[in-house]
C-alpha cells in the first residue's frame, strides 16, 4: 500500500486541490483494487460497505484506544472556547459545494465522534479533526482507471500551536508503518467482499 508521490495525486481531478489551498499536504497514499465493472463512485462503494471503507485490526484498535486514552489524559480533545469560534474547513464551502455534497457539514462521526464530515461528493470524502494538537482533513478519493480503480488517502495537517509539530513527528513511525497501511489494506478487504464479490 504504498506512499504515493505529490505529483501524482496533484494531476488528479478533485475539489480537494482547490478547496484546501494553503493548506499543507502531509501525506497521500492509494492502493489498487480490481474492477469488476466501469462506473464504481466512492459514494456507492461507501453505501454499499454500510459507511465503513476501514476495518481496524486489533493493532490499529489498540493504538487508537492508546492515543484517545492520552488525549483524555492530556486534555488534548478537550474543546475549548477558542475552538468553537475557530475556522473549520467547511467555511470554506460555497453554496455550490454545499448543494453539490451527499452529506450536510458538521456531521459527527468516527472514533468517539472526533471527526466531522466537511463535504462528500460522488467521488471525494473530506473530514476534519480539530483539537490540541492538529486542525487536519482527511481525504478519501477512488479514480477509475483504463482497467482497475484506484483509492487514495491523503491527509493535510494546518498547525494549531508548538505543539503540532512535535506530535506529528511522534505518531509518523506509527501512522507510515502500521496505521495507514493496515487500513488500506482493510480497503481493498472490504472492496473484494463487497463490489468484487457481489458483482455489483
Amino acid at each position: 500500500m504504498p506512499q504515493i508521490s505529490e505529483r501524482e495525486f496533484e494531476r488528479l481531478p478533485l475539489r480537494a486541490h482547490q478547496f484546501l489551498a494553503g493548506v499543507p499536504l502531509h501525506d497521500v497514499w492509494a492502493v489498487d483494487l480490481p474492477s469488476p465493472r466501469a462506473g464504481i463512485t466512492l459514494d456507492e462503494f461507501l453505501r454499499v460497505a454500510n459507511e465503513r471503507l476501514y476495518t481496524p485490526t486489533p493493532v490499529v484498535r489498540g493504538l487508537l484506544d492508546l492515543r484517545l486514552l492520552t488525549g483524555r489524559l492530556f486534555g488534548w480533545d478537550r474543546p475549548r472556547a477558542s475552538t468553537q469560534a475557530a475556522p473549520t474547513f467547511a467555511d470554506r464551502l460555497t453554496d455550490a459545494d454545499r448543494a453539490r455534497s451527499l452529506a450536510r457539514a458538521g456531521v459527527r462521526e468516527g472514533p468517539d465522534g472526533l471527526l466531522r464530515v466537511v463535504y462528500r461528493f460522488e467521488n471525494e470524502k473530506l473530514v476534519e479533526l480539530i483539537n490540541r494538537t492538529v486542525h487536519a482533513a482527511a481525504l478519501s478519493a477512488l479514480v477509475e482507471t483504463a482497467n482497475s480503480y484506484r483509492f487514495y488517502f491523503a491527509v493535510y495537517v494546518r498547525s494549531v500551536g508548538r505543539l503540532t509539530p512535535f506530535y506529528m513527528a511522534a505518531i509518523d513511525p506509527l501512522r507510515k508503518l502500521i496505521v495507514y497501511p493496515s487500513l488500506l489494506r482493510s480497503v481493498r478487504a472490504n472492496w473484494d467482499r463487497t463490489m468484487v464479490a457481489l458483482g455489483t
